[in-house]
């Protein structure tokens, strides 16, 4: 069955949670926002080894956070509405830890997660540092990575003002995870090739 979707028409997630095709898609703000097709190898692997890092990173150190990679819907309410029909923001980011887990659910993320990582491609570049930077500034997501395979990683942290800082760059070396009081995963054992 072809889902016919107006694309100029504000949506929720209630209208989300019924769409049943193939089609990867988020809402911002209510607007459907189109995923590009499958990533590419290159993009995935990142997202594999930065997951893994974190995951026996958290494991070691007996932590209870959780690590997610895509797809795994996250939904960012606005000022702590749980009903789906009044949630009209949801997105799959690359990789994502919740470190309350009082926010899963069988749906996903009911929630901003401690820290987002998104891996950039030709195509979401922009995406990543504008409209979603901006969005999970608002959401409250902690710490936020944006990560340019065979380049390096940006990593903006959320200040008490309720704003990112201006970022810090990483090429090489350790990169410090805040939200894990700045223990630390191999940038060369993430984005080398």
């Amino acid at each position: 069955m072809e889902l016919s979707l107006d694309f100029t028409k504000r949506y929720t997630y209630a209208d989300y949670y019924t769409w049943w095709d193939n089609t990867r898609r988020e809402l911002l703000h209510g607007l459907i926002r189109l995923m590009s097709p499958a990533p590419t190898p290159q993009h995935q692997e990142v997202v594999g080894k930065l997951g893994a890092e974190l995951y026996q990173l958290i494991k070691k150190n007996k932590g209870k956070c959780k690590v997610f990679p895509a797809p795994f819907d996250v939904r960012l309410p606005k000022n702590g509405e749980k009903e789906d029909d009044k949630i009209d923001t949801v997105v799959q980011p690359d990789l994502c830890i919740v470190c309350d887990l009082s926010k899963i659910d069988r749906r996903g993320c009911l929630g901003a997660p401690d820290f987002i990582a998104e891996v950039q491609s030709l195509s979401t570049g922009k995406y990543d540092l504008n409209e979603k930077f901006t969005l999970y500034e608002a959401s409250g997501v902690r710490e936020y990575w944006v990560v340019v395979p065979s380049e390096g990683v940006q990593v903006f942290l959320l200040q008490p003002d309720g704003k990112y800082d201006a970022g810090t760059a990483y090429e090489a070396g350790k990169i410090p995870v805040h939200i894990f009081g700045g223990l630390e995963v191999d940038l060369e054992g993430i984005i080398g090739t």
